[in-house]
């Protein structure tokens, strides 16, 4: 039985090549605005991710620092959001 890997869409930059890593890895989620879900084993399945298949012309470990950027430069609350009590 033929196997095929599942291709990720084409994404014009690093940056955005690693927001939608953390999303397939659960790290990440949108509502407008990017919230870290601070889950520690979705983090290091995105790095395994970045890790494992980088974008072409990158090395592993630029990869695993496009995500480290990205998780750094965004918050764990929402300022849309409600706030829960």
């Amino acid at each position: 039985m033929l196997m095929t890997k599942e291709r990720r869409t084409a994404i014009r930059t690093v940056r955005g090549w690693a927001i939608a890593v953390l999303q397939e890895a659960g790290a990440i989620r949108e509502c407008g605005w990017m919230q870290d879900r601070a889950d520690p084993h979705a983090r290091e399945q995105a790095f395994q991710i970045a890790r494992q298949d980088p974008p072409p012309g990158l090395s592993p470990e630029a990869a695993a620092g496009a995500v480290t950027e990205v998780l750094d430069s965004i918050g764990d609350t929402c300022p849309e959001c409600p706030t829960e009590v």
